[in-house]
């Protein structure tokens, strides 16, 4: 059974001003359970709107999505989603800021406290809990973005190109700490990202969006072992170069200047 299902998910906007504008049209997948399922497509095709509407943040002009057989502007805990940007408070320690999703439910118990004060410990941020943000690194941002996620205990958690802003280094370095923390916690994951090696890396399965209005064009099974999930030796591997192509030749880009 699925964990999360999208069925014919259509958006049109419309302002009331100008003419009808159609992101997405008749998109359907599921997601099983500890799956991590990523969506690519081309720049400005709505891969962001198609994430809004799995975050419940927009409602589809057809079509809906369920979480664990509810629809999901009525599966209030049931979703965490993390962003480009880490959006921490920067008056909250590190602490306060990965409990804020919490402390908005409810009450913080001392539980609860405990709990993410392993998730700081175990996730190499021991010493920081009382840090600031502006303290902190760009990936040490990032990590505590993820533990405010993970904090609420979310069925499904959607992840919005969240190493983008990051450099390479520390992108392949966050890809790893995070594949590692799905897997020991069997989350289910939808990750959208504009990088195809994130994807392969990262991903059980992989979407591929049309241009506007977003279809899915194909869908593809990334078939690696744990041990070959290194985002580093990846690269090398003929496989990675095998899966790379065929999603490249789907997305149909076209490199100016390059000869046949």
């Amino acid at each position: 059974m699925s964990i999360l299902s999208a069925q014919n998910v259509s958006v049109i906007f419309n302002n009331g001003e100008a003419a009808e504008v159609e992101a997405i049209r008749n998109i359907s997948f599921e997601l099983a359970p500890g799956e991590t399922l990523a969506i690519v497509g081309p720049s400005g095709c709505g891969k962001s709107t198609l994430f809004n509407v799995i975050a419940g943040l927009i409602k589809p002009t057809n079509g809906n999505i369920q979480v664990e057989g509810k629809n999901v502007d009525s599966a209030a805990g049931h979703v965490g989603y993390m962003l480009q940007k880490d959006l921490l408070l920067p008056w909250r320690s590190v602490l306060d800021n990965i409990l804020l999703g919490i402390e908005i439910r409810g009450k913080v118990t001392k539980i609860d406290k405990d709990r993410v004060l392993d998730l700081i410990r175990r996730y190499g941020l021991k010493g920081f809990e009382n840090a600031k943000p502006s303290q902190l690194s760009g990936g040490m941002r990032q990590r505590v973005a993820f533990m405010r996620t993970l904090a609420i205990n979310p069925s499904v958690i959607l992840l919005d190109e969240p190493f983008s802003a990051l450099d390479f280094q520390t992108r392949l370095i966050l890809q790893a700490e995070v594949m590692a923390v799905i897997r020991e916690h069997g989350k289910s994951i939808v990750l959208v990202t504009h990088d195809i090696g994130e994807a392969i890396t990262m991903a059980d399965r992989i979407i591929v969006l049309t241009n506007r209005p977003a279809e899915v064009k194909s869908m593809h099974t990334i078939s690696l072992s744990i041990e070959e999930r290194n985002p580093i030796k990846v690269r090398s591997s003929e496989k990675f170069n095998y899966y790379f192509e065929r999603i490249w030749s789907d997305l149909g880009i076209h490199i100016s200047g390059a000869t046949d």
